[in-house]
């Protein structure tokens, strides 16, 4: 299966949805058109049944250089306010809230906005060539796009501090060893590395792994005890899955279990 977008690439296959920034000749530049369209493609996600884990990635040379700033130029009566209200916001909380994973594919820089998106992913595996680049200080602006909430929880304040002040690039392999990404990988063993979150995420308990993904959430701004009644609540729904009968079924029967992500 497939979906039309103008600057997008969207594939379904085997469980698996592939959504692919495709501006390769401004090295996937965010304009207007690409983030509604990437709205667009995560409601398309987040409805279909058959898609268990999510890829996001960039095509030819950049995962994603942050915003379009020719695009941008050409509005001089352009608000950030409402342009982050209509346009990035809305992917991020998309990103977040959708009760399936998303493996950020990194093939190339990730720069500004672009840095934000692969942040807010589940899984990243980048190229080893691949940078990371809080870009903003470097015309004035501050970071947007969840970018101030994801640093600092993944690599510390100073460390966060740093990359956003100083606009520091940082290399895949770098980011792997502070706990930016899970893995840094060369460009050749990329796609395999992918391949193996994607083979086990198609056939998990993809339910689960929205309850977890929502604690997760949860947990960065919740005390002990709100943690602990929500993990109650969480574990609760969770025992009435069709995944957790055949999770034991199997376990008592000494086979692989079957899920179907129900």
């Amino acid at each position: 299966m497939s979906a039309s977008f103008q600057f997008l690439t969207y594939q379904v296959a085997n469980g698996v949805a592939t959504i692919t920034l495709n501006r390769p000749e401004v090295y996937n530049a965010l304009n207007d058109e690409i983030t509604f369209e990437l709205q667009d493609a995560l409601k398309a996600v987040a409805r279909d049944e058959q898609v268990r884990v999510v890829v996001l990635t960039g095509e030819g040379k950049a995962f994603c250089s942050g915003q379009d700033l020719k695009a941008a130029s050409g509005d001089q009566k352009r608000s950030f306010l409402q342009s982050l209200h209509k346009r990035y916001n809305p992917i991020i909380r998309a990103m977040r809230e959708l009760p399936k994973p998303i493996v950020g594919r990194v093939n190339g820089v990730a720069a500004g906005a672009g840095c934000s998106l692969a942040l807010a992913c589940d899984v990243i595996v980048a190229a080893e060539e691949a940078t990371f680049i809080e870009v903003f200080i470097n015309i004035g602006l501050v970071p947007d796009s969840g970018s101030s909430y994801f640093l600092p929880r993944t690599v510390g304040s100073v460390k966060a501090f740093e990359m956003c002040s100083m606009g520091s690039r940082v290399k895949a392999t770098e980011a792997q060893a502070i706990g930016l990404i899970n893995k840094a990988v060369p460009a050749d063993q990329l796609d395999e590395a992918v391949k193996m979150y994607t083979d086990y995420y198609a056939t998990a308990p993809t339910k689960s792994i929205g309850i977890i993904k929502r604690m997760l959430n949860k947990s960065t701004a919740a005390s002990l005890e709100e943690m602990l009644e929500y993990e109650a609540y969480s574990q609760e729904i969770a025992g009435t899955s069709h995944d957790y009968k055949e999770g034991v079924t199997a376990f008592l029967e000494k086979r692989k279990p079957n899920f179907t992500g129900k």
